[in-house]
């Protein structure tokens, strides 16, 4: 069923139902909207695209943050027949010009932040951009830009006559670009779907869930997770704030059952707990039921804390990526928190290997990269057949990352294979060493790079943030990791901030750049 068909499914059976709830803690501000009243959104941007000359096949960007008309808009440019190419917030002009220059972008829906970085390359745009439809509230509507709202009105609330089937393309996606420039990952309507099933079999939402959405929505994590609530017709919140007290405010009045929150977030909840920032008791969480984490690796210590806190909280982890439309491929599974540290098994429907240097499948308790196959691999990287023919092969998606398997067919994750530092010939993988720094009780974040080094050839240098208000100098941390092998152990230390993009990855190559001048 393609989602456009659930979101007509949702309106015919739960129309007057709350579908989306946007909470803005700095402003206090709440806005809700029903099935019925995202449907009929969807349905009139569709129609009003079809007026601007937008047809089946067409590309739309979404340039926006979070807010209650982001997934309207998304449904609304799928029901035209055209792809959504959402654009990650945090690109800056040359990004963005790249990024509609490759999907060969013919519209773009963009909030009010973005106004600069669409004038500073509004020239180039132009070559294939012939619509603008500015969402902004709070400033004067750009000159070259229809105002969104304004757009929905006088047009139809039914279905346009665009048929659609689950093989057209739905989506050019972007790639985080933390190893190099992003590249659009292309998905079908299939794909969508497909990601609708897995997450609801992973964890089982019903009609009554509620889920409390925080990272972006352009990204695929955000979104397939809520696609788990769209297919049961269940609310969701989404919230525009991720102090510790604005989510634990929104879980409380909101009566959230699912949360996924990404490490640094969660970290942030605990140390709020452990500085009496927080006092449980003020809050409302005993429906609580799920907490999940995804995006990057999760240091065990922090579920183990965790859980420590909230006893009752079912945990899972899910690894994924873009390319297989987002998280799932891997999971660990609520009945499994025995193996945390894993981050799974195969997900629903997905095949998974590892395999050596030589391409043979790699000993048990051995590193090698991960494979995947299944209906969630993408078509293809969109006008890059020379880097999808790298990545594809006979149906596997050759990831990047690697892993291990352990004798019950736990698969463990080391770290990304261009991330791994070679020192006097030994392979050293920084998230082991970050998982460990992590365990100290000062440590706030850590992230880990190889140095330049004549003799060994690269040598570990480690970058800490610290605790607010707590002290711990370098040296100290280098004894701290006395308890690592000598050849494990970081030779520099830093203290300083560890960059992360809105995913909650560590951006290697800014770590690398502003500290090792790389």
């Amino acid at each position: 069923m393609l989602i456009t068909e659930m979101l007509a499914r949702n309106f015919r059976v739960y129309g007057d139902e709350t579908a989306l709830i946007e909470r803005e803690p700095s402003t206090g501000k709440r806005f809700s909207i029903t099935w019925k009243e995202f449907y009929h959104q969807s349905n009139q941007l569709a129609n009003s695209l079809d007026a601007y000359g937008i047809k089946k096949g067409d590309r739309v960007v979404i340039l926006m943050m979070n807010c209650i008309e982001w997934l309207p808009i998304y449904f609304g440019i799928l029901r035209a027949g055209a792809i959504a190419v959402p654009l990650n917030f945090r690109f800056q002009a040359d990004d963005i010009k790249r990024c509609i220059q490759l999907s060969g972008a013919n519209a773009i829906i963009f909030g009010e932040e973005f106004v600069g970085r669409i004038n500073e390359s509004k020239s180039v745009l132009d070559q294939t951009v012939h619509t603008y439809l500015f969402s902004g509230a709070l400033m004067e509507k750009p000159a070259f830009a229809a105002w969104y709202p304004d757009v929905l009105t006088g047009h139809s609330i039914d279905e346009p006559d665009v048929a659609l089937d689950l093989l057209d393309g739905a989506g050019i996606y972007f790639t985080s670009g933390t190893t190099g420039h992003p590249k659009g990952v292309f998905l079908q309507h299939r794909h969508l779907e497909f990601s609708c099933y897995v997450e609801n079999r992973h964890h089982n939402q019903v009609h009554g869930d509620n889920f409390l959405c925080i990272p972006p929505l352009y990204h695929t994590g955000a979104k397939m997770h809520w696609f788990g609530n769209l297919i049961v017709g269940a609310k969701s919140v989404i919230l525009k704030g991720v102090s510790p007290k604005a989510i634990l405010e929104a879980v409380s009045e909101e009566q959230a059952t699912i949360v996924w929150l990404l490490v640094p977030w969660a970290h942030d909840i605990l140390v709020a707990i452990e500085n009496n920032e927080i006092n449980l008791n003020d809050y409302n969480l005993d429906q609580w039921r799920l907490m999940h984490i995804g995006a990057q690796p999760v240091p065990p210590s922090l579920i183990q804390k965790w859980t420590q806190i909230f006893p009752n909280h079912q945990y899972d982890t899910n690894y994924g990526l873009t390319e297989a439309t987002g998280p799932g491929c891997v999971h660990l599974g609520v009945e499994n928190y025995y193996k945390v540290g894993a981050v799974g098994v195969p997900g629903f429907d997905w095949e998974c290997r590892i395999m050596d240097e030589s391409m043979n499948p790699a000993a048990m308790g051995s590193p090698g990269e991960l494979l995947v196959k299944g209906p969630g691999v993408m078509k293809e990287y969109y006008k890059n057949p020379e880097a999808t023919a790298q990545t594809i092969r006979n149906g596997w998606l050759f990831t990047g990352d690697i892993a291990r398997m352990d004798a019950d067919g736990f698969i463990w994750l080391i770290d990304r294979k261009k991330d791994i530092i070679i020192s006097g010939g030994e392979n050293i993988f920084p998230n082991e060493i970050e998982n460990f720094l992590m365990t100290n009780n000062k440590i706030l974040d850590a992230g880990v790079i190889g140095v330049s080094d004549t003799r060994l050839g690269e040598i570990v240098a480690a970058v800490i943030s610290l605790k607010p208000g707590i002290k711990m100098s370098e040296e100290e941390i280098i004894q701290f990791c006395e308890a690592l092998p000598r050849y494990k152990r970081p030779r520099i230390v830093f203290l300083g901030e560890v960059p992360r993009n809105p995913t909650g990855k560590i951006e290697k190559p800014k770590l690398r750049q502003r500290y090792a001048g790389i």
